[in-house]
């Protein structure tokens, strides 16, 4: 089981120019579709007076959501070379957008194709790709002479601990690396078989 992905950290920039026309290329970080479609709406709203927006993007720790959109160029000359350079690079949660100014002189397919193409290489040249754990989500209740117990579990399992609440009755929230969630689970079983009283729960 996959435990980690590769996103790109912040916003980039990048400006190619040929015959006249302006390709600026911005590589963003999106985790959903609705991030995307805020995203997309900003850099509209910038770029309020450019020809083309032209994007393409890759969600899910698993790249299964992906989307390329040519807004207007011919088909698959914009969108397609953009997702090409996101998929070359093994990136996903990844949205890259190339505004296009139009310089007056028509570079025909291959040269679109190569214009998108190198505005997003070089506004993700401008990033930098960085590792992302895939968590689940656990919470333990348990009464506070069990800490030590749930303790042993979060140094055993490296888990993250989000939220801790300790008085009577204890709370923690924490996060397990994917491939682990199984193992944790089976070991709190055989606690609680042992008569320690500590509940478990994935929250959906």
């Amino acid at each position: 089981m996959q435990d980690s992905y590769r996103t790109i950290s912040k916003t980039s920039e990048s400006l190619y120019k040929e015959k006249g026309s302006k390709f600026i290329g911005i590589a963003l970080p999106a985790r959903t579709e609705d991030e995307v479609k805020e995203k997309l709406e900003e850099i509209k709203k910038t770029y309020y007076d450019a020809r083309h927006h032209c994007y393409a993007y890759i969600l899910g720790a698993d790249g299964a959501q992906y989307r390329a959109n040519d807004d207007g160029e011919p088909n698959h000359s914009a969108g397609d070379p953009i997702l090409g350079q996101i998929r070359s690079k093994e990136l996903t949660n990844t949205l890259v957008v190339v505004v296009r100014y139009f310089g007056g002189t028509k570079l025909g397919v291959s040269g679109l194709i190569n214009a998108y193409k190198i505005a997003a290489a070089e506004a993700l040249e401008q990033n930098k790709v960085v590792e992302k754990l895939i968590t689940n989500s656990v919470k333990f209740i348990f009464p506070y002479e069990e800490m030590n117990e749930v303790m042993k579990l979060v140094s055993e399992f490296e888990l993250e601990i989000v939220s801790q609440n300790f008085e009577m009755e204890c709370e923690l929230k924490a996060e397990v690396i994917v491939s682990k969630t199984e193992e944790l689970r089976n070991k709190v079983t055989l606690l609680q078989n042992l008569s320690h009283p500590i509940q478990f729960d994935i929250p959906e």
